[in-house]
């Protein structure tokens, strides 16, 4: 299979209420429902064959696949539900939630354009692999969902009360999801005590880069960039906050990958760009061992001292563009531990309509780390209390503002920077073990 680099996808989730778009799916519909509509076995067969060819373990995680084929193909399938029933059970040996099967109606969710809207709560899902538990990324900002307190690493047990002990995330985004104004009940677990929120599903705007120009800690012009999620667009939109705070004379910046969950492969690779002028950005490893780089390009559009937040729901793509920044001396990472999700998926249209994410490689930062499950550790360590994490993310939002520790610590460590901008960003700043309290 030809994969598109643009197509790869490096969210955390699992088809939630957020949607990357997925480019180079080539569908032809109407002759593979008619395929599909003669003999379902055929689908089941291009899912088997696309895992043989492209999965990124050649043990397929210490799975006979060949016995897998001869299972799943010695079965009578008598309509399409059973079939697509067959696929996520053939898929669950593999033991890897990014690895899933999407319905066409699952797949058309995944297809929707990021720069649009959708309907829901505003929550991006996972399977803990160990618990099979189903556990908050993030939630979406300025949604129903981060209104109400929800928070990274919340895990849901109950959806309309429907036990979600291993529930697939496409099942639970279907439960979770519906029309603007209706309502849902979600039993979230956090520190061993339950808690019930009724959430009215709204129409949610998705747009990943807010900026604003502040005052650092010594009265410095601070370039503030939020970047919410890696979609189609971000890229676009954080070439014009960078440009504009630039026009307006910026000391430094900070940029926030906190409760960023992710996206496409490319758009974190051309923000890396944005920020790194030479080095390597990304290395993506193959089942044959083939490894492919992303590199600077020369096309920075600023060297100015660079501070970036991060936290345990920073995954994925967020780890690529952090994890570049932190390797190359480019800039002071300062939060918590990032989620740790070092894999590469890439999303495929069948021939129903239906379609499919596959895991066809692991990604290594430019120092040749793996930080898959293990993540990125800061530079300077503020952890925050479950309290601070609901105050600051909740309904009072204070991101970006004096009540928000994580960044009160990131303006004074850009004023150091700024200070003793000559040489590199990390020059003279040791790495901090703290927590802050309020």
């Amino acid at each position: 299979m030809a994969i598109s680099k643009r197509g790869l996808v490096l969210g955390a989730t699992a088809a939630a209420v957020t949607a990357a778009t997925v480019t180079g799916a080539g569908l032809h519909l109407s002759q593979g429902q008619a395929f599909f509509q003669e003999s379902p076995k055929e689908l089941i067969d291009e899912v088997w064959q696309l895992i043989d060819r492209n999965y990124v373990d050649g043990t397929f995680n210490q799975t006979d696949w060949q016995a897998v084929r001869q299972e799943y193909l010695g079965r009578p399938y008598s309509s399409k539900e059973q079939a697509y029933e067959a696929i996520r059970e053939m898929l669950g040996k593999l033991d890897d939630p990014y690895t899933r099967f999407m319905d066409p109606r699952e797949f058309k969710n995944m297809q929707i354009d990021t720069s649009g809207e959708l309907n829901g709560v505003g929550i991006q899902l996972s399977q803990d692999p160990d618990t099979k538990e189903l556990l908050v990324v993030s939630p979406i900002e300025d949604s129903p969902a981060f209104q109400a307190g929800i928070m990274a690493r919340d895990v849901i047990v109950k959806i309309d009360g429907q036990d979600t002990q291993g529930m697939d995330t496409n099942d639970a985004v279907n439960l979770i999801r519906g029309p603007a104004g209706t309502t849902v009940k979600l039993t979230i677990r956090r520190n061993n005590q339950e808690t019930d929120y009724d959430l009215q599903r709204a129409r949610i705007e998705l747009h990943p880069v807010k900026y604003s120009l502040q005052q650092g800690s010594q009265n410095e012009k601070v370039g503030y960039i939020r970047l919410t999620q890696f979609s189609a667009n971000a890229a676009d939109e954080m070439r014009t906050a960078i440009e504009e705070l630039e026009s307006q004379n910026v000391d430094g910046y900070v940029l926030d990958l906190r409760i960023n969950p992710g996206g496409l492969l490319y758009a974190s690779v051309d923000i890396a760009r944005m920020w790194i002028e030479e080095g390597v950005i990304v290395s993506t490893v193959n089942r044959q061992g083939i490894s492919e780089q992303e590199t600077a390009n020369g096309t920075a559009i600023t060297n100015k001292p660079l501070v970036v937040l991060v936290d345990g729901g920073s995954a994925s793509a967020s780890e690529i563009l952090s994890g570049a920044l932190q390797d190359d001396k480019r800039a002071i990472l300062i939060g918590s531990k990032t989620f740790g999700k070092g894999l590469v998926q890439s999303v495929r249209g069948l021939g129903d309509g239906s379609g499919m994410a596959v895991t066809i490689a692991k990604y290594l930062t430019p120092s040749g780390r793996d930080i898959n499950h293990a993540g990125i550790e800061p530079d300077i360590k503020v952890d925050l209390t479950d309290e601070q994490r609901q105050q600051l993310f909740g309904i009072d939002n204070k991101i970006g503002t004096a009540g928000d520790l994580q960044y009160s610590k990131a303006l004074e460590s850009l004023s150091q920077q700024i200070a003793g901008a000559s040489g590199s960003p990390q020059a003279g700043v040791k790495t901090l073990d703290q927590k802050l309290k309020p």
